[in-house]
């Protein structure tokens, strides 16, 4: 059978996962995707793509299986112990070094798979700064496309198999051991909100000080792969650091990235990004220049939210959480998972009753200011003003709520 980018049978096929079941794969490699499900059509005696999207069809949980076989999670904890090795000796203290004494650090791994990685560089961070500064000053988010990796890398447990080449030191430091292997300690894993995230379509994360994407662009084509880089240059400080994989090489029309170490995959940023380019971060459309100004201005506004020092949580008009700043997200435990749920189901809608406010809010528009409302946790009582705020449109029609928790 045909298996060249232009089979329209097999985009048939990538099409039906985008739009019935949420998954793009538009921007991987066609050699790569073929090989990967003819693999599985194999494996259910299925000959040609059209049988096996009818099958896809009357087959509710058949493109899980598929997607497994698609992402083949290859990566192990100090994959490539050289630049891990030099990560820590030069690039880590460095990224110290750049910020103020209380300043947060922000870490990225962008295809994180099970999880291995981003734990890897939190080992690190904890022996040559200890776990007390990992819990104080280490944001990490760690994201994929793969849901079934995403849960194993939220649960941090793993196999005895997956736990070689750890040596025995870090092994008792960093891990507990379980009945089904050895588990990270609760203490690192407090420093990471997990999700599911297209890394060629979904906002970048911003002000990120160290990006790990190791062993992940070599699956998508060129074009893709550059629209990546591009968000990663908008993800990264001007201080931070880029951590690819060693089968993997810069792919750009421009030299956006620049080496530090080239052996070991390591990169800052290069050149500035056009205003093309960070239109695309935006939209798929080529928005004109004159737009420029509103986008700056969002990114602007979107900043403060996220950086304010007091927590914050925005609900939409059905009583979701649509967004929390980083303060909210670390006093509340939030993840990214918890966007778009009842907001009373999470910790910080526990805290009142949320859906009867959001009931009144609906009719009367007006702030109000809760005072004094406790809330208890496992090890302290503590209690908050909370200002609520109706947010609107342009238009100025209602769409949602600013509720802001201020420590008393």
């Amino acid at each position: 059978m045909e298996q060249s980018e232009a089979n329209p049978e097999f985009e048939a096929l990538l099409l039906y996962l985008k739009q019935n079941q949420g998954y793009d794969l538009t921007g991987y490699k066609r050699s790569t995707l073929t090989r990967r499900f003819q693999h599985r059509m194999s494996s259910l005696n299925i000959e040609g793509y059209q049988s096996y999207l009818a099958y896809l069809q009357t087959h509710t949980e058949e493109h899980l299986s598929l997607l497994d076989d698609v992402f083949i999670n290859v990566t192990s904890f100090f994959r490539d112990r050289a630049a891990w090795d030099y990560l820590a000796a030069e690039i880590l203290p460095k990224i110290v070094a750049n910020k103020l004494p209380d300043e947060q650090i922000r870490i990225w791994s962008a295809g994180c798979a099970a999880g291995q990685e981003i734990y890897s560089v939190l080992i690190l961070l904890a022996e040559k700064f200890g776990l007390d500064f990992c819990r104080k000053r280490v944001q990490c988010y760690a994201t994929d496309a793969d849901e079934a990796a995403l849960k194993q890398a939220r649960q941090a447990n793993y196999s005895e198999l997956q736990m070689t080449g750890i040596p025995a030191d870090l092994l008792e430091k960093y891990f507990v051991k379980s009945e089904t292997g050895y588990s990270i300690h609760p203490l690192l894993r407090q420093s990471i909100i997990f999700g599911r995230h297209n890394l060629a379509k979904d906002a970048p994360i911003s002000k990120i000080d160290l990006l790990l994407c190791r062993n992940v662009l070599i699956y998508f084509n060129a074009e893709t792969q550059a629209s990546i880089l591009v968000r990663f240059h908008f993800s990264l400080k001007t201080t931070g650091f880029l951590f690819l994989g060693q089968a993997e090489t810069l792919v750009n029309r421009r030299q956006i990235f620049a080496p530090i170490n080239l052996k070991h995959r390591i990169y800052k940023k290069g050149l500035k990004l056009e205003i093309e380019d960070q239109l695309s971060i935006h939209s798929k459309s080529h928005r004109k220049p004159s737009l420029q100004p509103f986008t700056v201005q969002s990114h602007f506004w979107r900043t403060a939210f996220e950086t304010n020092p007091v927590a914050q949580c925005a609900i939409d008009l059905e009583g979701c959480l649509v967004s929390a700043n980083e303060q909210a997200t670390l006093l509340f435990g939030l993840t990214l998972n918890d966007w778009n749920h009842p907001f009373h189901q999470l910790e910080p809608g526990k805290l009142l009753d949320s859906e009867a406010l959001i009931s009144k809010l609906n009719h009367c528009h007006q702030p109000q200011i809760l005072k004094h409302i406790e809330w208890n946790t496992s090890n302290q009582t503590r209690y908050f003003d909370i200002a609520i705020a109706p947010v609107f449109s342009f238009r100025q029609k209602m769409i949602g709520l600013l509720l802001t928790f201020v420590d008393q």
